[in-house]
């Protein structure tokens, strides 16, 4: 049986020198909040499935961020009995008044600071990465 993948972006900006997260609530399920990803296409790889799923579901281009290829997290759980992998990057955007364009899988979305973006994502291992997130960008002050 093979795994189910899937890659992404956590997409940052910077606002009156805070960061806040890009996170969107789904319109299907459970209606969670996670940030844009989707499953990897046959020949695709994993980046170009994050920037074409962030393009897809929140209408952010590569023209809008600065992917930050060398901070790379893996997710792994089940879903339906079947193990996922989610790959997620960091992602700049870098006009932080840039529109956010919702697709249809999406029905709200909303740019916030690390504990509230924690206390959204409900799931432990997005909060994980989401720390993990805060903690990179506290510590390479060049991105920031």
């Amino acid at each position: 049986m093979s795994n189910l993948r899937a890659a992404g972006l956590i997409v940052f900006r910077i606002v009156s020198l805070e960061v806040e997260y890009l996170l969107m609530q789904t319109s299907y399920g459970h209606h969670h909040w996670t940030p844009p990803k989707g499953h990897v296409d046959p020949g695709e790889s994993d980046m170009e499935t994050a920037m074409r799923e962030t393009e897809e579901e929140a209408g952010l281009t590569a023209s809008h961020l600065q992917v930050i290829t060398d901070f790379c997290k893996e997710l792994h759980y089940e879903v339906k009995r079947k193990p996922k992998i989610v790959v997620y990057w960091l992602a700049k955007l870098v006009d932080p008044l840039a529109a956010v364009r919702l697709s249809e899988e999406h029905k709200d979305f909303r740019w916030v600071k690390l504990e509230e973006a924690c206390q959204l994502a409900e799931y432990a291992d997005l909060q994980s990465v989401l720390r993990d997130c805060e903690a990179y960008l506290k510590n390479d002050t060049s991105i920031v």
